[in-house]
């Protein structure tokens, strides 16, 4: 979502159009502020169901807005894991609806205290376009499980698969409970200046920023999911086989086009050959051909592309060493590249690549991989190889990022009992399972007495001899 001054402009048009729809649903929930249990599974189990029977249609869907995505990959990386989440959520809602009991101190007493978690009411998500369904329904599964109305902004990258799931949850929900917008870059700015309960993005970090600052002049409360460059650390004693097949997973899923990609690759340096040949091999096995091949996700538009050959070129010019893992690309089926001898001063190397380009960095020892990530701004994932438990508490304790596999890319994300969020220029809040179910519901702290009323002998005129007491008894 880029934007020019004149489209950061307040008085955009398309808040006029936006601001009725956002009224209708904030109507519709001081109608029915508190939902109970049973409506809200409704919901998940009405959500459930569309998905589950509209498979076929999102897969064909989101291959047309790329150009092809594979059909495995859809199912693997946004169908079931919204599906999952849904389960999930449904499975645990009372518990999380459940009043928490908290104590009361004893000067207070008698009186009971609770923690009520209350809808916030109208949550707005702007949903980009690496991963249209899941990164639109996984945010949903949270508000809807907290009780809130919903507006979903989709990507203007991905007009196919936005306007199929505006028809399909219209088949469900009412647009008061669930509404869908679509648009361009103009829609998105009017978007998130409105003034919604909450505020969720997922993009990058520049966009994350002009998010942030439309936000605040609601003070509406924000989660930003962005990016940045997640490292990979393969160790100096993990089979490299094993680090290399891990790694070649995590970075051709969806061509790279993921926010917890590996980013680049810190290798040791007497190992560094061996990797770079390992990871041919693993690559080379994964898709023995490019040309014509299903399971090979294009780079989503002609921009996207060369954005990605501009960080090529750049590097190539700069001196880096290009390893092309195939001969030729096929239109956007961009082929995958190992980059060698990178340095700083290359742009591949500042902004998040967001595609099928790996640098691979050597380094001498462990402290000095850890000084480079730690050099730079903390990173939405990290992920180190090496199965020794000292060095692997080594590095959680001596690095900052916002989720972290030991052994392993990307499947942190897919636990929906562990919370996904950044940390710094990589995003702020969490969402998934239960943190996502408290991300879109207000805390509420409720203190409770009845008619006996201790607090009495506190009240003024002061310097009664029951004041003296208290204050010996409590004051000290």
């Amino acid at each position: 979502m880029q934007a020019t001054a004149a489209q950061l402009d307040p008085m955009n048009p398309e808040i006029e159009r936006l601001q009725p729809l956002l009224e209708r649903q904030r109507r519709a929930f001081q109608a029915a502020p508190y939902p109970d249990a049973a409506v809200r599974l409704q919901w998940l189990d009405a959500l459930q169901r569309l998905l589950a029977r509209n498979q076929q249609a999102i897969i064909e869907a989101i291959s047309t807005d790329f150009g092809n995505r594979s059909a495995d990959e859809t199912r693997l990386a946004e169908i079931m894991p919204s599906l999952h989440g849904i389960h999930y959520a449904r499975r645990r809602l009372r518990k999380w609806m459940k009043p928490s009991r908290r104590s009361v101190g004893l000067a207070f007493q008698p009186a009971s205290a609770r923690v009520l978690y209350q809808p916030l009411g109208v949550v707005g998500i702007i949903v980009p376009w690496n991963y249209p369904l899941y990164l639109a329904i996984g945010p949903l599964i949270g508000a809807l499980a907290a009780g809130n109305r919903v507006m979903l902004k989709m990507s203007e990258s991905t007009p196919a698969t936005g306007q199929l799931l505006k028809d399909l949850l219209a088949q469900v929900f009412t647009e008061d409970q669930v509404a869908v917008v679509l648009g361009e870059a103009d829609v998105g700015i009017a978007f998130s200046r409105l003034p919604f309960d909450h505020l969720l993005f997922t993009g990058g970090t520049s966009i994350g920023r002009q998010v942030m600052r439309a936000a605040a002049d609601n003070l509406t409360p924000v989660t930003l999911e962005l990016g940045g460059k997640s490292p990979a650390i393969v160790s100096a004693s993990v089979p490299l086989e094993d680090a290399a097949e891990r790694i070649a997973f995590g970075k051709t899923l969806n061509a790279g086009q993921t926010c917890v990609a590996p980013d680049y690759v810190l290798v040791p340096k007497d190992r560094l050959k061996g990797f770079v040949e390992a990871y041919r091999q693993v690559i080379q096995r994964f898709y023995p051909q490019l040309a014509d091949n299903p399971d090979y996700t294009s780079i989503i538009n002609p921009r996207q592309q060369a954005r990605l050959q501009d960080y090529l070129d750049d590097a190539q010019a700069r001196g880096a060493r290009l390893l092309p893992l195939f001969e030729h690309g096929q239109a956007r089926r961009m082929p995958h590249y190992l980059l060698l001898d990178v340095t700083d001063e290359m742009r591949v190397m500042q902004d998040e690549i967001f595609g099928p380009l790996l640098p691979v960095v050597p380094y001498d020892d462990l402290q000095q991989a850890l000084a480079y990530v730690n050099a730079r701004p903390r990173p939405l994932a990290l992920y180190y190889f090496g199965y020794d438990k000292a060095e692997q508490q080594l590095v959680l304790e001596h690095t900052h990022s916002g989720g972290v596999c030991l052994n392993d890319t990307l499947l942190h994300v897919a636990q929906d009992d562990l919370p996904f969020g950044g940390v710094g220029p990589s995003g702020m809040g969490h969402y998934h399972g239960h943190e996502g179910f408290l991300t879109f519901s207000k805390a509420k702290g409720v203190f409770v007495k009845q008619r006996f009323n201790a607090a009495r002998m506190i009240y003024p005129p002061y310097g009664k001899a029951l004041q003296k007491l208290v204050y010996r008894l409590f004051v000290r």
